[in-house]
């Protein structure tokens, strides 16, 4: 058995959380809700009537569908190979979801995904350039991980 590649692994799960922030940005457009409104009024104006919060998710979660994907002109560049990147921009992404009622999920799966993510940047893993490959090895055998 190979080893546990939590790059990849982080990938997965922060591109499903970025799918669930899409649809739930859509979804704050017809029912816009602050999740926090049990506690305080004072966030309603950034949901209606000017959806403010959900234009800002749904940009974030096209952002992170197109980064951990990747689209042709983001993969290999150094954006898309940098975990320090990765480690900065999602504490943000998640933020914005927790904000808003329908986001609380993907809040929380961006979470899961940015602790698999230092996880793997702890141990040294490295993003190929290439996606979806794995890192290989010097010396010319064949790469074992």
């Amino acid at each position: 058995m190979g080893r546990l590649i939590k790059n990849h692994w982080a990938r997965l799960i922060v591109l499903s959380a970025a799918t669930y922030q899409v649809a739930a940005a859509v979804s704050g457009f017809f029912w816009p809700k602050i999740l926090w409104d049990f506690l305080t009024k004072t966030l309603d104006p950034a949901v209606k009537p000017v959806p403010v919060l959900q234009i800002i998710n749904l940009l974030f979660g096209l952002m992170l569908l197109a980064w951990e994907w990747p689209l042709g002109f983001i993969a290999g560049s150094s954006l898309h190979r940098s975990l320090e990147a990765r480690l900065a921009f999602l504490p943000l992404t998640a933020l914005a979801a927790a904000l808003i009622y329908q986001g609380a999920n993907a809040a929380i799966y961006q979470m899961i995904g940015l602790g698999v993510y230092f996880w793997a940047y702890s141990e040294g893993e490295i993003i190929c350039a290439k996606p979806w490959t794995l890192p290989q090895r010097g010396g010319g055998r064949s790469a074992r991980v």
